[in-house]
């Protein structure tokens, strides 16, 4: 069944709107759930959602969900288990000097749509929110059960790449000295990562075979350009 992905920063209103949406999307035909942010963190989260998503629950994600590298690991969890999703945007809030970057979702983005935000006290959408889960047509069959198109190819090859040339600047700053707090580099790419502690090398490739499984369920030219900035993302938010 299908999945609501809440978005927002804290103060926004978003453990409000999940117990709102578990109240009128759930029923004894069809129970809802809500998969709150766990103490650890993103992973655990995914895995919560993963082991929720069923054909027959909804599952609602109540957590900040505030990078746009969280919200495409959902999506395309959502993807794999074949069912409807969509984003609540609860805009509002206020993030604190220790918080996260909130990246806005953006209906131009396929990992972000259908996208409905709501303001303060304004009323939920529900029954747009209802169409979007409970009326749309089944998503088509996930490019991982189907053989690959050819051209995807040079999309994973990109990746492999990518994802390389990361590790190796970060341990290389590693390697220089870099101290925790500190911001490290990656040349091509605008952001950095700051790391909170040392990153041992098995740790950074484990991570990395995590982002490469998600991000090929969907291989698209479309993500080319943001490979390198989605990677730095999850490393910052798998890494605490």
């Amino acid at each position: 069944m299908p999945l609501v992905v809440l978005c927002g920063r804290p103060g926004s209103g978003k453990s409000r709107r999940a117990a709102e949406l578990r109240e009128a999307l759930g029923g004894p035909e069809r129970p809802a759930h809500v998969v709150a942010e766990a103490e650890g963190g993103r992973a655990e989260l995914r895995a919560e959602v993963e082991r929720r998503l069923s054909r027959r629950d909804v599952v609602i994600v109540d957590a900040g969900n505030e990078l746009r590298s969280i919200r495409y690991e959902l999506y395309c969890a959502a993807r794999q288990a074949g069912t409807a999703r969509c984003v609540l945007h609860c805009a509002g809030g206020a993030g604190g000097p220790d918080e996260p970057p909130f990246e806005e979702p953006e209906p131009s983005c396929r990992w972000d749509r259908p996208l409905f935000t709501v303001r303060g006290e304004e009323p939920l959408p529900l029954g747009a929110i209802r169409a979007a889960l409970f009326e749309s047509a089944p998503p088509p069959p996930h490019r991982a059960t189907r053989t690959q198109p050819l051209q995807s190819c040079g999309f994973l090859h990109q990746l492999d790449r990518v994802t390389q040339d990361v590790l190796a600047a970060v341990l290389a700053a590693q390697r220089s000295g870099a101290q925790p707090g500190e911001t490290i580099r990656v040349p091509g790419v605008a952001e950095g990562l700051v790391l909170s502690r040392p990153v041992s090398v098995a740790e950074l490739s484990r991570l990395r075979r995590q982002f490469i499984s998600y991000t090929k369920m969907q291989p698209s030219d479309e993500n080319l350009p943001q490979l390198a900035s989605m990677f730095l993302q999850y490393l910052s938010r798998s890494i605490q």
